[in-house]
């Protein structure tokens, strides 16, 4: 080739270095020399020559960057265009022919495909980035329907599949990003798609998952793949996970559980961009697809079971609609501004109440608007009351309404199309009383009116106890004094639990039929009895006729009694009494409105006479009853009444330990929340309080107090044994095969440590094993809980790190002596070693301790683990000891370290490992090293610095005598201390040439940084022509 000829590829390297330049001249001047040669070879082999410059450097330089995307470019020229029908037809009928043509067309795209193809297995990392990165950008220049040989596809394919197992990142991300257009998703066995789905799984590198991420092909093999890195560890991941969801990824295509879990994450994920991603792009990209229809978007979801996340959602979308258009979309309501009856649906009354709470919280702005989407409290009530009492029980809305929440019988509950229909109706009846806070009750008539809808509504026998909660919290929200809540609520459990009835007593028809017999036949007796009368006083049988009287007497007494009965019996009853009801139904009802009572009531009011009563005529009896849902709520309202009275909470506290050992799960499950929150607000002196109220010994007389008065120690011995017991009672909990109470135990414990009511290093070093103990592993609560609380009680205070320390040696001797069988022995020590070092570490508190004399726990533990590798030289964990000790963070203390380097020199003199002597070795001359420089600068301290040391070599004897002489001065000056009274003194005196002055700082031109940054870039023009004149 002629020297012309290399001029001009060495020229279109050197020009395709500058971004300025025009890339498709380059190529297309590049490209018509090319054609005119005859000899290919020379110029591949030149062009190969000047590329190489390029391929030997890894970092992303912005010339070398210019470099392969202009070799991309004039590569992918030579592709064949795509071949039309005929000439597929042509391929057909001779295909070996044309075979020999393809090749012959483009012997450089051929060429540039072998050499990099061959270049990715170099040693030099650098060199496979940019072999990667050439062939990833070569078969993305290429068109759309490009088609290169099988051969070429399948070796480029294998070399890919080799490199995205690559050990640097950069490689792995340029070779997944090169296998795009390689994806065949319809054939169940790609190799590329296997890979992709392998990395998503496993990769470390957060920037290769994101890669494949941006190009992996979506198919059903896929889609959960991608689903699942919405829940990756980086944010940048999850946040390009939500995106491809969004483009690429119609809504129909995923599952009802799949687009809740996906609002669900993203919605509440941590970070700000990703939640915005979801905002700004997924659920736009849902209501495009869906016509823009927001009723719509919630059918594809399940509202019933997942009504929080369709209200975040629904959220999510208002903030991003303009406030004129708010009102645009919204549901269809009748003239009374509300959704008429046979309208309500699922989803157009929770867009109902999401909107109205959107807009009641934009405050004063949004007051007009709230108007025309919800009407008066009054009218509100009304409605409210009259889709509760009534409502549809079929699809049919020309059949009459009958009870809107029908109670169904057993045989109807085991109907599907029942259970459901009623679902429905309670999910909506909940919807409609959530409402009920965005009404307007400042005036007094629609407070009231609301109040008594409200409270008509929990009296009501129908109403389903699903709803009463929420009716009684809705209810207190609208009174604000606890007295006449407690008022309120204690009248209506009244007319549940006792309802006044009618005496109502059927009338019995043979017992008519018979008093009216027994009335004749006394009629009768009488009339005879007067007839024989009669005839004695005309016989003048004076006696006879006086019994006879009597008889006659009785007689008519006996008709008026039997005529009283008669009476009686046809007279209608309208005698009203009272009847108390002790069935489950209602007891369940009257407990829970009293939960909500406790638990609405301000912590610091007292228990009264009315909540007193209520303890004993409702709460306290249903601990004992049968059924387990009345005795479960008895101990929730007991849990939460205890917690407005001490003396309560000591009355009752053996009860609710005894509770929590033997009922059923979620009965002992609510004790143990009431014990945990009896022990956060009282202390553990609550028990010591109920311990000695139960040991009291009834009063003596004065004259055996003497005899008494010893026995305060045995009361603190009793108390002490009643907390004690206490905490062996929670220990127990943690080993229980009931995942629920472990957990809750757990989290109880927790809070008690960090709250400061337990110090105790043997409860902190169970918490950490049962963290890592395989058997919690599916426990997602307990693994979160734990991993929060570590972390914040260990950065909470210096006393807290001391507990660490502690736990440490019973936690690793525990795990060291686990037996093979036990789920101990799968923990990895190391591991829980790193996180009681990090844990104890003093530069992770967050306010640090501004005691210096304090000492340090990690000196401490230091200390503590030399301690335990001089005890058994030979142990196994000794090793882990000698490692562990140079991640320790040592306190400056010069004594400290003095002490831990002597006990470092002892042990290397016993230990025989040579892993271990190692690392001991390395702590020792740390050590070492360490007091050296600190003796170096204290020496250095006590001499004056002269820092114009040069200055005095250059310059005149007489200058330099008086530079030392001012520096001795300022070096004396400095040794007898800083005083702020000398400091003007001393700056005055100065002559500016011993202090040295902060430098002013001015801020660079754009001129100037545009030069530096021109610097700073890699230029491979001096490599060339250093090249060129070498040879």
């Amino acid at each position: 080739m002629t020297a012309d000829s290399e001029m001009e590829i060495k020229e279109a390297f050197q020009r395709a270095q500058k971004g300025h330049n025009n890339k498709a001249k380059l190529v297309a001047s590049l490209k018509s020399r090319y054609n005119k040669l005859e000899d290919k070879t020379v110029f591949h082999e030149e062009f190969v020559h000047y590329l190489k410059y390029a391929m030997i450097v890894y970092t992303r330089e912005p010339a070398v960057e210019h470099v392969m995307e202009f070799v991309a470019k004039f590569a992918a020229s030579f592709q064949t265009p795509p071949k039309t029908e005929e000439e597929q037809q042509q391929e057909e009928e001779n295909e070996e022919e044309e075979e020999e043509e393809e090749v012959d067309d483009h012997p450089f795209l051929s060429f540039i495909f072998n050499f990099l193809l061959e270049s990715h297995k170099a040693s030099s990392h650098a060199v496979r980035f940019r072999a990667c990165q050439l062939i990833n950008k070569l078969l993305g220049s290429m068109a759309e329907n490009a088609q290169i040989d099988d051969d070429l596809f399948d070796r480029i394919h294998q070399a890919m599949l080799v490199r995205v197992t690559d050990k640097f990142p950069n490689v792995r991300i340029q070779a997944a990003l090169a296998m795009t257009r390689l994806q065949q998703p319809s054939d169940p066995d790609c190799p590329t798609i296997n890979a992709y789905m392998l990395i998503l799984e496993n990769d470390s590198n957060a920037e290769v998952r994101r890669a494949v991420l941006s190009c992996i092909a979506m198919c059903p093999r896929t889609l959960p793949k991608v689903l699942k890195r919405t829940r990756d560890i980086k944010e940048n991941v999850r946040k390009l996970a939500y995106q491809v969801l969004a483009e690429k990824v119609h809504i129909k295509a995923m599952t009802i559980a799949q687009r809740v879990s996906l609002l669900q994450q993203g919605l509440s994920d941590t970070s700000e961009t990703v939640k915005d991603m979801v905002c700004s792009r997924l659920l736009p990209s849902w209501l495009h697809r869906l016509e823009g229809g927001v009723i719509e978007l919630l059918h594809r979801l399940d509202v019933e079971n997942c009504a929080q996340t369709a209200l975040d959602t629904l959220k999510a979308i208002f903030k991003n609609t303009p406030a004129n258009e708010l009102l645009q979309n919204t549901v269809e309501l009748d003239s009374r501004k509300v959704i008429p009856v046979d309208s309500l649906s699922c989803e157009n009354v929770l867009y109902w109440r999401a909107l109205c709470e959107f807009i009641k919280a934009l405050g004063d702005e949004g007051e007009e608007m709230l108007e025309q989407v919800l009407p008066d409290a009054a009218t509100y009530a009304d409605y409210l009351y009259g889709y509760l009492k009534t409502g549809p029980v079929s699809s049919d809305r020309l059949l009459p309404y009958l009870k809107a929440v029908p109670v169904l019988s057993e045989e109807q509950r085991a109907d599907f199309n029942q259970l459901e229909l009623v679902m429905t109706k309670e999910f909506i009846s909940q919807q409609l009383i959530h409402l009920t806070g965005c009404l307007e009750t400042n005036e007094e008539g629609s407070r009231k009116r609301v109040l008594a809808v409200l409270q008509e509504m929990l009296a009501l026998p129908q109403t389903p106890a699903s709803l009463v909660s929420l009716l009684t919290e809705k209810l207190l929200s609208l009174v604000s004094d606890d007295h006449r809540r407690t008022q309120i609520v204690a009248e209506i459990i009244s007319d549940v639990r006792e309802p006044i009835t009618e005496d109502a007593r059927p009338v019995d028809e043979n017992m008519s039929r018979r008093q009216q017999v027994q009335l004749a036949e006394v009629k009768v007796r009488i009339l005879e009895a007067k007839q024989v009368l009669e005839d004695c006083i005309t016989a003048q049988d004076f006696s006879r006729a006086a019994e006879l009287k009597d008889s006659i007497t009785n007689l008519e007494n006996n008709r008026n009694q039997i005529l009283q009965d008669i009476a009686d019996t046809n007279q209608p009853a309208d005698k009203e009494i009272q009847t108390e009801k002790n069935d489950p139904e209602t007891l369940l009802r009257c407990l829970t409105m009293c939960a909500e009572l406790l638990k609405q009531m301000n912590i610091k009011t007292r228990v009264g006479p009315t909540i007193s009563a209520l303890m004993s005529s409702l709460v306290l009896p249903s601990i004992a009853n049968a059924h387990p849902a009345v005795r479960n709520m008895a101990v929730v309202c007991l849990g939460t009444c205890t917690l407005h009275s001490k003396e309560l909470a000591k009355t009752h506290m053996v009860l609710l330990l005894q509770i929590a050992q033997l009922d059923e799960v979620k009965i002992r499950l609510s004790a143990l929340r009431a014990i945990v929150d009896l022990l956060l607000l009282f202390g553990f002196q609550l028990l010591s309080d109920t311990a000695a109220t139960l040991t009291a010994p009834p009063p003596h007389s004065p004259d055996r107090q003497d005899e008494e008065a010893p026995s305060a120690e045995e009361k603190r011995d009793v108390t002490g044994e009643t907390a004690q017991s206490a905490l062996m009672m929670l220990s127990e909990f943690l080993d229980s095969e009931v995942s629920d109470l472990r957990t809750e135990t757990a989290e109880g414990l927790a809070k008690l440590m960090y709250t400061g009511r337990i110090s105790s290093a043997k409860m902190l070093s169970r918490l950490v094993l049962l963290w890592y103990n395989p058997l919690t592993e599916d426990d997602t609560r307990l693994r979160h809980c734990l991993g929060v609380f570590f972390q914040l009680y260990a950065r909470e205070s210096r006393a807290h790190q001391e507990v660490v320390e502690e736990s440490f040696l019973p936690t690793v001797r525990t795990l060291m002596n686990a037996p093979a069988t036990s789920p101990l022995a799968e923990i990895e020590i190391a591991n829980v070693v790193e996180l009681l070092v990090e844990l104890t570490r003093p530069s992770g508190l967050i306010k640090p301790s501004t005691n210096t004399e304090a000492v340090c726990a990690h000196d401490c533990l230091a200390v503590r683990m030399c301690g335990e590798m001089l005890r058994d030289p030979t142990a196994p964990e000794v090793r882990l000891y000698a490692k562990t000790l140079g991640n320790l963070e040592l306190s400056a203390d010069e004594t400290v370290r003095k002490d831990l380097l002597t006990l470092l020199q002892q042990i290397a003199q016993v230990v025989k490992d040579r892993v271990c002597l190692r690392a001991l070795e390395k702590m020792i001359d740390q050590l070492i090293d360490s007091k050296e420089q600190a003796e170096l600068l204290s020496a250095n301290a006590l001499q004056p610095l002269d820092v114009n040391a040069d200055e005095i070599a250059t310059e005149d004897l007489s200058k330099s005598a008086k530079r030392a002489k001012r520096g001795q001065r300022k070096a004396s000056t400095a040794k007898g201390g800083r005083k702020p009274s000398r400091k003007a003194e001393s700056s005055e005196e100065s002559d500016g040439e011993n202090v040295p002055e902060a430098a002013a700082v001015v801020r660079p031109s754009r001129r100037a940084k545009a030069a530096a940054l021109e610097k700073t870039k890699l230029d491979l023009n001096p490599l060339i022509n250093q090249e060129a004149n070498l040879s």
